[in-house]
């Protein structure tokens, strides 16, 4: 059996983890840059999500040479992607799980690159499963002064729940939410999207196919 550390509060990521909005960001991200006859490969769609929109739409400008700014960028997202948001289902398992945890006085948060307009799109049809978390903080909150990679988003959810960051237990299916997780001190579950290559993931300390293969008592968390 696994040597983890105990662990008295969970922390979710939110796109590609609880929510299945990577597909839609991927699609409408190539719909944008088709327009300059350029492509989104694998390596530079692994590098851009978990990160804020902000940075995204930085990194995809510089790494393809558009000739665009971050704020065109994301205006033209914006007036595509909103469209679908109150359309995106939960992921494999994350109902479970969060209700599981809830139903044993688990605390539990959210963490998300997301700003508050677009978080308030893609939960609005799940409000009643949203309101199992003690706490939610967006990538726009004021008090956050850099986004994923960097570890400040988890800092600030493991203070605001005034828990220990070597007591928390991250969930992320991105690569820069599981650097930032570690960068807090914290243990980190990958779970990776299919298409994604785990051996890119070793920094985590478990990775799995879905939510649904989580074993909470390896974590000394209540049993399923």
């Amino acid at each position: 059996m696994p040597n983890f550390k105990k662990i008295t509060h969970v922390i979710y990521d939110l796109d590609g983890l609880l929510l299945d909005t990577e597909p839609l960001h991927a699609k409408v991200n190539q719909m944008l840059v088709n327009h300059y006859g350029k492509t989104i490969d694998h390596t530079l769609s692994c590098k851009v999500r978990g990160r804020k929109s902000h940075d995204s739409a930085k990194l995809l400008i510089q790494e393809l040479d558009l000739s665009m700014t971050v704020e065109e960028f994301s205006k033209q997202k914006d007036a595509i992607i909103y469209d679908f948001y109150p359309h995106v289902s939960p992921l494999e398992g994350a109902v479970r799980l969060t209700q599981h945890l809830a139903f044993n006085n688990i605390p539990q948060a959210v963490a998300t690159s997301s700003g508050t307009r677009p978080f308030t799109a893609k939960t609005q049809s799940h409000q009643h499963w949203f309101s199992l978390f003690q706490q939610i903080v967006r990538g726009d909150d004021p008090e956050l002064k850099n986004g994923k990679p960097a570890p400040d988003i988890f800092l600030l959810v493991a203070q605001r729940l005034g828990a220990n960051p070597e007591e928390c237990l991250v969930f992320e299916d991105a690569l820069a939410g599981v650097s930032a997780a570690k960068a807090a001190g914290m243990s980190v579950v990958a779970v990776p999207a299919p298409d994604m290559d785990q051996s890119l993931y070793q920094e985590a300390d478990q990775i799995l196919n879905s939510l649904n293969e989580f074993e909470p008592e390896l974590w000394e968390l209540p049993k399923f």
